[in-house]
């Protein structure tokens, strides 16, 4: 499934990096794999790790990377079509979220990852990625999604600043393509979420307000599919410290999601 990797300087002694690409919907995508030493074991979990931001705003960090394989994951992190020299355009949860749906398919291809531990995560509008990366592969143990966007048409509201750009890679405005906006809001397909998720949110937040995450848990409470961990003191960046306090937590979390053992959709 990779077409082609190359060794990346490391900064952990104990974790392999390589800088990947692979094929989405027939475009190259980049994107950084980080491998821990195995240590004597078969299998690892997989972590397939969705960056916020478009374009140069929010790409993927190493030290982020590096930090979620200290946990003991098989990480990939895609940079999404268009970015560092992968082809094709983002267009903000649209076409580009195969880049995500094929990122996973490469993850469960590696054979140091146990394919009965696939772990996704999302930050900010890394969030719909994940949401959708989910319903599309329910055998995932769990999901996560740290400030994330559920309403695209809210994002449009609240981010004026943003409203350029979404108008556009997604056509217009919410009213004039009211579908391509209904179609990257997780908030409206809670119905078929069957995957543990647990969000994590800033009550201060004002990049991504709290009304995100306050929907999307509203709408899958009924299913008791969602788990929530909101914190009133903070905004969109979280202090370092607390940073890293949440990461090793809601590592953890993924963890210990038990479920029957699920059948593989096809790759």
């Amino acid at each position: 499934m990779i077409t082609h990797a190359q060794r990346y300087p490391s900064p952990h002694p104990q974790i392999t990096l390589f800088r990947i690409s692979y094929k989405s919907e027939g475009l190259t995508v980049k994107g950084l794999l980080a491998i821990p030493k195995n240590s004597g074991k078969d299998m690892l979990p997989g972590f397939l790790y969705l960056r916020g931001g478009i374009k140069k705003v929010g790409m993927v960090r190493v030290p982020r990377i590096i930090q979620l394989a200290s946990q003991g994951f098989v990480v990939i992190a895609p940079f999404y079509r268009g970015n560092e020299g992968g082809e094709g355009r983002e267009d903000f949860c649209g076409e580009d979220r195969q880049d995500a749906f094929h990122a996973f398919q490469v993850l469960r291809s590696l054979s140091i990852v146990d394919h009965d531990q696939l772990h996704i995560f999302g930050f900010s509008r890394g969030g719909p990625m994940a949401f959708f990366t989910a319903l599309k592969y329910p055998e995932a143990r769990s999901v996560v999604i740290w400030g994330g966007v559920s309403d695209m048409a809210l994002t449009y509201e609240e981010r004026v600043d943003l409203r350029k750009m979404m108008k556009r890679v997604i056509g217009g405005t919410p009213s004039k393509v009211p579908e391509g906006y209904r179609t990257r809001s997780p908030v409206h397909y809670c119905e078929g979420l069957t995957v543990p998720l647990l969000l994590i949110h800033g009550c201060k937040d004002e990049n991504v307000s709290i009304t995100h995450s306050l929907v999307l848990k509203e709408c899958l409470d009924p299913k008791g599919m969602v788990e929530t961990w909101f914190y009133p003191q903070y905004t969109h960046h979280f202090p370092p410290q607390e940073n890293r306090k949440i990461t090793f937590a809601f590592c953890e979390w993924m963890k210990t999601r038990n479920k029957e053992k699920p059948e593989l959709s096809p790759l």
